[in-house]
């Protein structure tokens, strides 16, 4: 699998791909935020709740406002195996569906243990992160699929039949990979939904997903990342079912002023093929990012992974600067999610410096070993 080379980035541009890591990272998280406590509601429960408005602001959940859910911890671990694929490449070893193999086991390890075991020295650093330590809903999908050793692939996929939104929802780190051509994010990102989500429309929804945040981070309007997607998908057995869902998406757009009800049409039966075609639809008609997630958690559908994922294309699209500070101040896990952010930026744009197979900067082996 290779790709083109990330080399060559002025400040100006470091900078702009910091931000959108950022904002990306940091609004998946603070929409699963948002939605995450409301997720089993249907529109009717949820104004009976917070009002005729419906929810607006940051309500506890797990013991906090602000607190995330297993699809934050999983996103999070996405970007680990992504630097750490980076790293291991200069021992030869080049395959980065292993390393994110590996990545999602340490974290399917947090969801059985007390806490870190500072015996396992290769876990590096975001494993010893405490906080990560707590179950928070993890889907059965999620845990039969990472529950041994044995990686799904497209031949051999874990959960076969499995349509839900979770590796979609974990696949916004893909996108990232800005000096990877597009074709080869949707593939990294299909082979490892199939991890975990064995259906075609469970994988090819999150290809999608992470082709859209690429484009986004390469600089695209929301409309032509779409576009890219659609194109990228018609070539993939068994898309139909995912392109029709952005189709819908895109056509809703049209369709006058955004409601709940446009929102619970798009989302309806939660898979996820339709949270991703209502998330596109809450970012493309969003005026800001409040906007966005708001509309994003107010439905009868899965409002958790609908927030999630509106926040990665908005987080993506807009920089770190539009996410609301009010809620970022809130957000669990905010100072882990910044670091672990640069540190992925740090090696997408300065990796050369950082390592090479013969050696490597202080430290960097120790946070990402090989």
């Amino acid at each position: 699998m290779e790709t083109t080379s990330g080399a060559g980035w002025g400040r100006a541009e470091q900078q702009d791909f910091r931000s959108r890591v950022r904002g990306t990272l940091l609004g998946a998280a603070v929409g699963d935020a948002l939605g995450a406590p409301v997720d089993p509601l249907g529109l009717d429960a949820i104004r009976a709740a917070y009002g005729a408005e419906g929810l607006v602001d940051l309500v506890p959940a797990h013991g906090r406002r602000g607190a995330v859910s297993h699809l934050t911890q999983l996103t999070l671990f996405s970007v680990d195996g992504l630097i750490r694929a980076q790293v291991r490449r200069d021992t030869g070893a080049w395959h980065p569906p292993t390393d994110l193999h590996r990545a999602y086991l340490r974290w399917a390890a947090t969801q059985r243990d007390w806490g870190p075991d500072e015996r396992r020295k290769d876990d590096g650093w975001l494993a010893r992160e405490e906080w990560l330590y707590a179950r928070r809903a993890p889907t059965r999908a999620l845990l039969l699929g990472l529950g041994d050793d044995t990686m799904g692939t497209l031949d051999t996929p874990k959960n076969p039949g499995e349509t839900g939104p979770e590796a979609t929802a974990r696949s916004a780190p893909f996108g990232l990979l800005v000096g990877w051509e597009p074709q080869l994010v949707v593939q990294l990102a299909i082979e490892c939904a199939a991890q975990t989500h064995g259906d075609p429309v469970g994988y090819l929804s999150a290809g999608a997903y992470a082709v859209v945040v690429h484009g986004l981070a390469r600089g695209d309007g929301l409309d032509a990342a779409v576009q890219r997607a659609l194109s990228l998908l018609s070539a993939r057995p068994g898309h139909e079912p995912v392109s029709g869902a952005l189709q819908r998406s895109l056509g809703a757009v049209r369709q006058g002023i955004p409601t709940p009800d446009r929102v619970t049409e798009l989302v309806a039966g939660g898979t996820a093929a339709a949270v991703l075609s209502g998330a596109v639809y809450c970012a493309l008609v969003a005026d800001d990012v409040r906007q966005g997630l708001r509309l994003a958690a107010n439905h009868e559908g899965p409002s958790g992974a609908t927030c999630a994922l509106t926040g990665g294309l908005l987080g993506a699209l807009h920089g770190e600067t539009a996410l609301p500070p009010a809620w970022l101040a809130e957000l669990e896990g905010r100072a882990t999610i910044l670091e672990l952010a640069d540190d992925f930026a740090m090696e997408m744009t300065q990796g050369s410096a950082l390592h090479t197979p013969a050696a490597a900067a202080p430290g960097w082996l120790t946070r990402y070993p090989r």
